[in-house]
């Protein structure tokens, strides 16, 4: 577990617990502020997938299936100490979903609430026809990198940084862009659903998650780009959300 799941601030008697899936060739460290930010109400682990950080010298995944598995392997054992909750972002977002709607199907469990953000539902036609941008060229693929933002120019710059930092992303791009799921006949899920997203990044389908769920579904959008979750007001805001929503939960709802 000290592998894939990462706590950087315990919290021994929060009253919930908040899984945070990395953005493509991200990691864990990127919500390190977060477990000091939510407060003492909460505990935030998240989620460290092979061929960086800690894990930097194993293989990627190549499917979403073996995320599912190993995630879902680590989840078990915590799953009914407290209510818990997803957050992803983008490829996390994805991962997220992947991993919650396995759950439910296997194990007959849920999170008390999914927070999705900067992601076209699985299914939609926005993300059905996207190209696949995994198989461009490194020159094209940086191209459409510095287009999105998000990521720093001198990393961009910097040939040694992109030497790992690409592999990383390029493997996270091909396990989602081969995901495949079918538009629910049924809501999957029946908790609380949030969706995030940037009112300048691309337009994504957010409405499309809705069909997932019979629970609650909301929609609130941030200025700013695909990772408008980087800008400190921003985040302020999102992580205040959260913890709203998860401070009031029920603590029997398994």
């Amino acid at each position: 577990m000290e592998k894939l799941l990462r706590c950087f601030t315990e919290r021994p008697g929060a009253a919930a617990r908040l899984l945070c899936f990395p953005w493509a060739g991200g990691g864990a460290v990127h919500y390190a502020r977060w477990g000091a930010a939510l407060g003492g109400s909460v505990e935030v682990m998240a989620v460290t997938l092979p061929g960086r950080e800690s894990r930097a010298r194993e293989p990627f995944f190549q499917n979403m299936q073996q995320i599912v598995d190993e995630v879902i392997g680590a989840l078990l054992p915590l799953l009914k100490e407290k209510p818990f909750a997803f957050f992803g972002h983008s490829f996390g977002a994805f991962t997220c979903f992947a991993v919650a709607d396995a759950l439910k199907k296997l194990h007959n469990m849920e999170p008390a609430h999914i927070f999705l953000s900067g992601a076209s539902a699985p299914f939609s036609d926005i993300r059905v026809k996207a190209p696949k941008r995994s198989e461009l060229s490194d020159e094209d693929f940086l191209g459409w990198l510095t287009s999105v933002g998000g990521t720093p120019p001198e990393l961009l710059a910097n040939p040694e940084v992109l030497k790992l930092f690409l592999p990383a992303l390029k493997a996270d791009l091909h396990v989602v862009e081969n995901y495949r799921c079918n538009k629910p006949e049924a809501p999957l899920l029946s908790c609380a659903v949030t969706c995030f997203d940037g009112k300048e990044d691309v337009p994504h389908d957010l409405q499309a998650w809705r069909d997932v769920t019979s629970g609650d579904f909301t929609i609130r959008m941030f200025d700013g780009a695909h990772f408008y979750l980087k800008e400190a007001g921003n985040e302020k805001i999102l992580l205040d959300y959260i913890t709203k929503h998860l401070e009031t939960l029920e603590m029997d709802y398994l």
